[in-house]
């Protein structure tokens, strides 16, 4: 499910060394663009359909964004697939109409995207059933510049720095236009001011992860002075709901397990007890806690170790009673909420040390998403792609 072993991402291209958290093991992806006088090389058949896409890579200021806000081409760079499968059915294009923007949406100017499992299982056709018609430019997280606005936009205007996932239902009817484009539409509530003290990667990394990590303590009704124990704590998810469950919720006792080389993360994340999954079994432990939030499919296990009238989060695998599974809505209104303790430093996005990755290597990043391996999340910087 979308909010698997937590959002992983990958990021395209650096725009500065990343300041938050930053460890050697892996769990998200995420992407940006810089302007560039180069163009990308790559080049790739795609079948005919009305979505093109291709891109190139390094970053731009927002102001010079907002400056070319008059100047929107018809047609953009972008990644697309026309057919489910494999890394294999992703393909490059300079050609891609940019979307139309609908009464209440906002057109950005990607200058960060970010992968999420949601991305790759999309893509093998996982949820075909519901999904948008293809072919499909992929990307749920953005972050941006606003270069257009609906006529019902009330509070967004141009030359302003989002950052949201563009998707509302993750898995009934995602746009066809995603963030792996030079341009994506997105309706104004689903988009929050960008943290002033995040640059574009770091902001791209958040949106699904946050939202999801949120979203579930609330449906728990965990609040202050409640215990929880996180279940892959040094994912894209799970770093998170460390976060929120310490610094906003005000939690009396976190725990989270990880591998060896993560548990100095989780401390630092906020955790009051690490476990080493590779030597401990976190069934064996003596206490038992109000909030169990399972990030990587042990459900069976996880109930094992919650109070009586406790609640167990299941983001993946089979769903034991009484945990209960959920998929995440987007909301920027969470995002807004969320924003001073970002801002403030009490909540840091993680990003994995193998991102960013520059836009012409997004095959590389969802191969890497693929491995279940990352720290956090990876950024693919996707931003500022020459339109001529």
């Amino acid at each position: 499910m979308l909010a698997s072993t937590a959002s992983q991402l990958r990021t395209f291209h650096s725009l500065s060394p990343l300041p938050p958290l930053t460890f050697s093991s892996p769990f998200r992806l995420s992407l940006s663009f810089r302007q560039s006088k180069r163009k990308c090389t790559l080049q790739a058949s795609v079948p005919p359909f009305p979505l093109r896409v291709s891109a190139s890579s390094q970053a731009a200021p927002a102001s010079t964004e907002a400056a070319k806000a008059s100047s929107v081409p018809s047609e953009m760079k972008a990644w697309v697939y026309g057919e489910y499968g494999s890394v294999d059915v992703l393909k490059f294009d300079s050609n891609v109409s940019v979307p139309e923007v609908k009464e209440d949406q906002v057109l950005i100017k990607v200058a960060a995207a970010a992968l999420n499992p949601v991305d790759f299982k999309r893509r093998q056709g996982k949820f075909k059933a519901t999904d948008s018609p293809l072919p499909t430019v992929p990307g749920y997280d953005v972050a941006g510049v606003v270069v257009k606005v609906g006529s019902q936009v009330k509070d967004l205007k141009v030359g302003d720095e989002v950052y949201g996932d563009i998707h509302e239902k993750a898995l009934e009817g995602p746009k066809q236009f995603g963030s792996l484009a030079e341009y994506t539409a997105i309706e104004e509530k689903l988009l929050a001011p960008k943290p002033k003290n995040l640059d574009f990667v770091q902001a791209a990394a958040l949106p699904l992860a946050i939202e999801t990590a949120y979203e579930g303590l609330e449906r728990t009704g965990f609040s202050a002075g409640k215990s929880i124990l996180v279940l892959n704590g040094a994912g894209g998810v799970g770093s998170l709901v460390i976060q929120l469950a310490k610094h906003v919720f005000g939690a009396s006792r976190v725990a989270a397990t990880s591998s060896t080389g993560k548990l100095e993360l989780l401390k630092n994340l906020g955790a009051d007890l690490a476990i080493d999954y590779t030597k401990e079994n976190f069934e064996d432990l003596s206490e038992k806690f109000d909030v169990v939030y399972d990030a990587i499919g042990q459900c069976e296990r996880a109930v094992k170790v919650v109070k009586e009238g406790g609640s167990v989060v299941a983001l993946t695998g089979a769903v034991t009673p009484p945990g209960f599974r959920f998929v995440v809505t987007s909301n920027g209104a969470v995002l807004k909420k969320l924003n001073p303790f970002l801002e403030s430093g009490k909540v840091k996005p993680v990003i994995d040390p193998k991102g960013p990755f520059p836009f012409n290597q997004v095959v590389e990043a969802f191969s890497y998403i693929e491995t279940n391996r990352a720290t956090g999340k990876s950024s693919y910087v996707v931003s500022s792609i020459p339109t001529n």
